[in-house]
């Protein structure tokens, strides 16, 4: 079966489209489809544990700063086989490597349902996150390299489903489990899929020699740089803003040692014979501008899933359920648009659909910048609804944009580096949204914090009604009923000021769309690459 022979398609990769779409053996549409299926799983459980987080942590004792690691352990071993995953695949074979990660999935997902304290969790979601990292970027290469180019766009809709899709249905997911099954479902809930995938994946993929001879030939030095450099990078992102950035002696530390290590990482793989990701690809064009507008497109997509359950737990009092709920509309309306993108891209510029993608998605943000006390289900329908369009439309042409023209010894690094650049994106925009958060939180109760003054008349006002509400219920002294008066006016203040830190967290998100759209503005029409013009 040499359909499943990536190098069977090269010249497909390097060659403008037939005017026949070639015939692709249903062996291929199943791996290509097995292999999606584990990576929205993949990407699934990155977000359908923060939405049941809170559980975790008090069901295995761990406390709240702790608990945060549950998700970074996870993160951290993600975005560092990420890149590891082209070249392992060549070592170990595409079939042994997908098979073998697959089911390490499947065991320690059952497994962290199975955790009895914090480092249990923490190890074995570490694993979890190593073996699932896998899944991803190998979807992403089995797509380029296994489907004819005029094949491709269906099977990068089918990507987008774990790259957008899975994400805005992660805490809907989580949440239901969670409040009615417990937290354990969430892990159970891969196994099912998880069998079905590992299924089709035996099946379709055909068996390859190992090159175990290039484990000497690796370029080593640049995968323990990079490995260090990422680990502290995303360490360093996802605890920054809890140890208040470079006041923490720990932050500075690990800090300098991701500088020092991705600088290092930089000019090995610039400098070896066979790096082990191709760098230079960055120079293309398309590849380059393609590669900060993902990077952008992460920070809103990780940050937007972020951030609103954030606000919905903490000013409107939402458990997950209730969440899930509010964010199934960022998620339902992309099953039924991301299956009809292809077609556009058969009648329309693909550049075309990822500027009208970024505008929608940069719009849905604007339109929650006025938020008030009320914000809530209703009024976040409509921004939700216009956001799920805006991602639909955005991830499969960008993808075919971006892998226009790559040629197929470097697949595994277009894969890598364009999956991992949307993850960091994501590891920087919450990073940046819990310290602006933080920040404006804070800069807005100072501001209405000097308008609430006693010789206001409206504030002694408000303090008389609220004395005479306390000792209307049970509080008889009136000192004690006015103390308690100013406290509820002090937590009114608070709940106002962090409603427009939340409004500025989507004005944050708005401006890195426009600035992903301004970089889509440079990207030329990937038939103009033909021919060896791919820069």
């Amino acid at each position: 079966m040499t359909a499943l022979n990536p190098a069977a398609n090269a010249a497909t990769l390097t060659s403008p489209a037939t005017p026949v779409a070639p015939a692709v053996p249903a062996k291929v549409w199943i791996a290509v489809v097995g292999a999606n299926l584990g990576a929205f799983m993949a990407v699934l459980n990155i977000q359908i544990v923060n939405a049941s987080l809170a559980d975790i942590q008090g069901a295995i004792g761990a406390g709240i700063d702790d608990g945060g690691w549950i998700s970074t352990s996870y993160l951290i071993a993600e975005i560092i086989v990420i890149p590891l995953s082209g070249w392992l695949a060549q070592v170990f074979s595409v079939r042994v490597y997908l098979l073998t990660n697959a089911l390490l999935f499947l065991l320690f997902s059952a497994a962290c349902a199975l955790a009895q304290n914090l480092p249990q969790m923490i190890v074995l979601r570490a694993i979890q996150g190593f073996s699932g990292g896998v899944l991803i970027p190998m979807a992403f290469t089995l797509i380029i390299t296994l489907l004819p180019k005029a094949k491709q766009p269906i099977g990068l809709a089918l990507f987008a489903l774990s790259a957008t899709f899975a994400p805005a249905i992660g805490p809907t997911i989580g949440g239901y489990l969670t409040e009615n099954w417990g937290w354990e479902y969430i892990f159970y809930v891969n196994l099912v899929p998880g069998a079905i995938m590992v299924g089709m994946l035996y099946f379709s993929l055909e068996s390859s020699p190992m090159k175990l001879s290039l484990l000497a030939k690796g370029d080593w030095p640049g995968i323990i740089t990079m490995a260090i450099g990422l680990a502290a990078l995303q360490t360093v992102l996802e605890e920054g803003n809890k140890d208040d950035w470079f006041g923490s002696p720990f932050i500075v530390r690990l800090s300098v040692i991701a500088a020092v290590a991705l600088a290092a990482f930089l000019v090995i793989e610039f400098t070896v014979k066979k790096p082990l990701l191709n760098l230079r690809l960055l120079a293309r064009r398309n590849f380059g501008f393609g590669m900060l507008a993902n990077f952008l497109l992460g920070i809103a997509l990780y940050g937007s899933v972020f951030i609103l359950p954030q606000y919905l737990a903490r000013i409107q009092g939402y458990n997950a359920e209730q969440i899930g709920l509010v964010l199934a509309w960022t998620g339902l309306p992309q099953l039924l648009l991301i299956p009809l993108v292809p077609r556009l891209m058969q009648r329309f510029d693909a550049r075309i659909l990822i500027g009208i993608g970024f505008v929608l998605f940069a719009v849905s943000n604007f339109m929650n910048i006025t938020m008030t006390n009320d914000y809530a289900t209703d009024q976040l329908f409509w921004p939700n609804i216009v956001r799920a369009i805006g991602q639909a439309l955005v991830m499969a042409p960008l993808s075919a944009v971006v892998t226009g023209g790559v040629e197929v010894e470097n697949a595994g690094s277009a894969s890598a580096l364009f999956n991992m650049m949307r993850n960091l994106g994501g590891a920087v925009g919450i990073a940046l949204l819990q310290t602006l958060l933080t920040k404006r939180e804070q800069f807005h109760s100072n501001v209405l914090t000097q308008q609430v003054s006693l010789f206001d008349p409206a504030t002694r006002a408000r303090i008389s009604q609220l004395t005479q509400y306390f000792m209307n219920h049970g509080i008889a002294n009136q000192l004690d009923a006015t103390s308690r008066a100013f406290v509820a006016i002090g937590k009114i203040v608070q709940k106002q000021a962090y409603i427009l830190a939340f409004s500025d967290t989507f004005y944050l998100l708005g401006v890195a769309l426009i600035v992903a759209l301004i970089a889509g503005l440079f990207l030329k029409k990937p038939g103009q690459l033909a021919g060896g013009g791919a820069h």
